[in-house]
């Protein structure tokens, strides 16, 4: 059978039994096909408590796929879980991106967690454009004068720091709509950003 026609009749959740009785072959032959299928990428292969095993097939599963939250998670102490996943298939996204991304989200956790993410922050020129590109320049300066006070973080470029620091005519801006610090003034006033986090909000830093 060809790879297209197994997939079209298996795409989903299946067992031995079900690959059995869709297919009208043997467990022999059923696990002839499964195994033709996982080797080209296709099956991610679960076991239940009964020790029974579940087979996932899907044309996706052979696509590479990365979840922000995973890259966030893989870096940081602050864990983030949410029933929503954003995929994205292809090259795995930049520590930048992913920052990026957090600070969009507007979740309290999410960019949090993502503070930790300027421990490796290379490409500040990378980082500025995509910036500059979602106006929240102001915001990742905020945010990254916050994290060195509680981690080792990467050296911010005079560059970025020149560029993005607000000049006097700039309003306030929030990172969280309506959410501001009590302890950490004197970076919401440098950068005339609003930060939605206090000092015991960092704790899991120290």
């Amino acid at each position: 059978m060809e790879i297209k026609y197994l997939l079209k009749r298996l795409e989903g959740a299946q067992t031995i039994d079900t690959v059995m009785d869709i297919l009208g072959l043997s467990k022999e032959k059923a696990t002839y096909y499964i195994y033709r299928l996982r080797k080209q990428g296709y099956v991610k292969t679960r076991r239940l408590s009964n020790n029974k095993r579940v087979y996932y097939i899907s044309f996706e599963n052979k696509l590479q796929s990365f979840d922000y939250r995973e890259i966030i998670n893989k870096h940081s102490p602050v864990k983030i879980s949410t029933a929503e996943t954003y995929k994205i298939y292809g090259k795995e996204p930049t520590l930048e991106e992913t920052l990026i991304y957090a600070i969009k989200t507007k979740s309290l956790r999410t960019i949090l967690a993502a503070l930790a993410l300027f421990r490796k922050i290379n490409n500040w020129s990378e980082l500025y454009r995509l910036s500059k590109e979602n106006h929240i320049e102001r915001q990742v300066g905020a945010l990254y004068d916050l994290a060195r006070m509680f981690m080792r973080t990467k050296r911010m470029t005079k560059r970025f720091r020149n560029l993005s620091l607000p000049k006097d005519h700039c309003d306030f801006v929030y990172v969280i709509q309506d959410l501001k610090s009590k302890d950490f003034g004197h970076i919401e006033n440098k950068w005339k950003v609003y930060l939605p986090f206090n000092q015991k909000d960092l704790e899991d830093y120290r």
